[in-house]
């Protein structure tokens, strides 16, 4: 096709982006953006809680075809089955579709965008997206939609991107529209990932530390064939989790007499700063019942975790790496309880086959394990997770996971850019 957006041949969810755009709206796209998904390494349920994570940008990605429109409409359409297409009008305050529309994402980055525009608010586009991200997988297809959407609308109105912590910070807060209390690890990931190497990220504000991923290092991505949609039941599940842990802090900082300002899950950063992680566990201890006991001692001993998990990646340790993220899903399983029995049989599954380490990774409840091993290990732990007997509708599944780099637009007729300047 003529005019396209120059991309890696290899991609085919790039060219079924493409396909889909002219086959939808009769003409080549503009431009196309490239929003990777992310795997957190350890550290999770505790970005919201503003404590550092360990992730990494993958190399599978949500790809959105983009073509600008003569009015404010926003009209996208999608590959995947049984998802209708997204039609609505850019503005500061967007209705939401109903609860679980895979189009709230977009409305979400839409009017976490719109005020980039300003004076006016701006040119809509029609959209086309393809991904080989497993949807609901944990795997943040929903963020890197979110990240998608909102590079094409600063594309389409000539609105250079600037700050990418800015940025990430902005659509964080912006996902709250879909109803979930997330935190900002995933939008960061998806628009700060560099190739090789794992992101430290810290927050409020946002900063990343680019770790180097150890050469002889292997992870291995295992998905348990149940969604992890953090809509209905499970994003009510996924809420109270984050009621539970801001209560928790509350209690806990006052039994210390902690002079800290503030509240609720803004508490764990003064808590981890001015106490050992014992001293809080003793305290907790003593004073919650036995459900938000377990949601505080998961998330001070997860930010224990991290931090020995990065020193464990700059010292090239695989051993400390991998006791590190059975700890943390011993952790989730227990204490957070949002592991199933998939996750749990996966990480059995590559532990014995030789890997160093495995847990669930993303929110939980469903979607997927990662585990962590040696090159010479990879081929086994490959072929017993593959032999995990899950519903995997048609689908592999089971995949070698590596570091790639953060969001691209590529625009018709030139490379791609990482979209760098001042918003």
């Amino acid at each position: 096709m003529s005019g396209r957006p120059s991309f890696e041949p290899s991609r085919e969810a790039a060219r079924r982006a493409l396909d889909g755009f002219e086959e939808a709206y009769g003409g080549g796209a503009a431009g196309l953006v490239r929003a990777p998904g992310r795997v957190n390494l350890i550290g999770e349920h505790i970005d919201y809680c503003g404590l550092t994570v360990l992730p990494m940008a993958l190399r599978r990605a949500v790809w959105l075809a983009y073509g600008p429109r003569d009015d404010s409409a926003i009209r996208v359409a999608t590959e995947a089955p049984g998802l209708a297409a997204c039609t609505f009008e850019a503005s500061h305050a967007i209705p939401p579709g109903p609860t679980g529309d895979w189009g709230n994402y977009v409305r979400a980055a839409i009017q976490a965008t719109v005020p980039y525009t300003e004076p006016v608010v701006g040119r809509g586009f029609d959209a086309f997206v393809a991904s080989d991200l497993p949807i609901a997988s944990g795997l943040s297809s929903s963020s890197a939609l979110v990240v998608a959407s909102a590079l094409a609308w600063l594309d389409t109105n000539g609105v250079p991107v600037g700050s990418r912590e800015k940025l990430a910070t902005r659509l964080a807060e912006g996902e709250r529209y879909v109803g979930t209390a997330g935190g900002g690890m995933d939008q960061a990931a998806c628009l700060l990932g560099r190739a090789g190497h794992a992101l430290a990220i810290d927050f409020s504000p946002l900063s990343v530390r680019h770790m180097p991923i150890p050469s002889d290092w292997r992870f291995v991505i295992a998905h348990s064939g149940r969604a992890a949609e953090k809509s209905g039941a499970a994003q009510d599940a996924y809420n109270e989790r984050t009621r539970e842990a801001a209560a928790a802090a509350d209690v806990v900082a006052a039994a210390m007499k902690d002079p800290a300002e503030d509240r609720g899950l803004d508490r764990y950063r003064g808590l981890l700063a001015r106490h050992r992680i014992e001293d809080l566990l003793s305290a907790a201890a003593a004073t919650l019942g036995p459900d938000p006991l377990k949601r505080f001692r998961h998330i001070v001993t997860e930010a224990g975790r991290v931090r020995d998990a990065v020193a464990s990646a700059r010292d090239h340790d695989l051993s400390a790496m991998g006791g590190a993220m059975l700890a943390s899903h011993a952790s989730l399983r227990d204490d957070y309880e949002v592991s199933t029995p998939v996750l749990d049989v996966f990480v059995e599954a590559a532990t014995a086959a030789g890997a160093a380490g495995a847990r669930l990774t993303g929110a939980g409840m469903g979607g997927c394990a990662i585990a962590l091993c040696e090159s010479k290990a990879l081929d086994g732990v490959l072929e017993a997770l593959m032999a995990v007997e899950v519903e995997r509708e048609g689908q592999s599944l089971v995949f070698e996971a590596r570091a790639d780099g953060g969001a691209v637009v590529y625009r018709a007729g030139g490379e791609g850019a990482p979209a760098t300047g001042r918003p």
